[in-house]
């Protein structure tokens, strides 16, 4: 299992050239505990389910992508700014590695698709979304081509923000900067960097669990866990490893 010292350290800015420049705003983490078990058994070899005293968890994140670029290029109008919305959990590498494994990231932006599919190895899906925001609500939605239900989410980040305290939950959920993707060379590893997410408390009026059924996984019959949100962060992306 990942220390608490090796958590810390994927949080140091890299040395080698960053690749992408992106920002994350207005996201949502809606998290389920769940079997670990039950996430084991749906991972690649070489991943291993993360937990937290035990548990694992599921999540439903969605927000919006703006200034998508690449190093040294200015954002493009009609391309740099989309939405996204992923189904994820968190898992370490054979090295003790903690980073995100995705079961989808929905996206309405079809070179962004064909981008994260052919060079990062992630499975992107084609959607329709809008995210319309009114006296602070964000009325997001997400209807994934070739699927009959949409996926609708309403809510509301808090002004207050706080950085997560190292050993909580908090850090645990929202402090991952390592993804892992299956290549036709086996187990990728990306790196992104950027300041400690701003959390903030959400006021969650609707969400689907629509995402979360697509991805194979049995109803949980309840509201998320836990939620918690961001107002966002600027980010740097970094080229797959081994």
């Amino acid at each position: 299992m990942p220390t608490l010292e090796s958590r810390l350290a994927v949080r140091e800015r890299p040395s080698r050239p960053y690749v992408m420049l992106q920002r994350w705003e207005k996201l949502a983490f809606l998290h389920w505990r769940w079997d670990a078990a039950d996430i084991q058994r749906t991972l690649p070899s070489g991943l291993f389910v993360d937990t937290f005293q035990g548990d694992a968890w599921l999540a439903i994140v969605p927000f919006l992508m703006r200034g998508i670029r690449p190093r040294f290029c200015p954002p493009v109008p009609g391309i740099s700014n989309f939405l996204e919305l992923n189904v994820r959990t968190y898992v370490h590498d054979e090295q003790g590695r903690p980073g995100v494994w995705f079961y989808s990231l929905d996206c309405d932006q079809p070179l962004a698709v064909w981008t994260a599919r052919t060079l990062f190895h992630l499975p992107y899906q084609h959607a329709r979304m809008q995210a319309p925001m009114a006296d602070g609500w964000i009325d997001y939605n997400c209807h994934r081509r070739g699927e009959p239900a949409q996926s609708p989410f309403r809510y509301q980040l808090s002004d207050e923000t706080c950085t997560a305290e190292p050993g909580t939950l908090e850090f645990f959920l929202a402090e991952r900067y390592l993804l892992f993707s299956q290549s036709p060379r086996g187990i990728r590893c990306g790196q992104v960097h950027h300041t400690p997410y701003p959390l903030a408390n959400v006021k969650l009026e609707t969400w689907s669990l629509e995402p979360l059924l697509q991805a194979g996984f049995a109803d949980p019959k309840r509201p998320p866990d836990h939620v918690i949100g961001s107002p966002g962060v600027d980010v740097r992306v970094y080229p797959l490893t081994s």
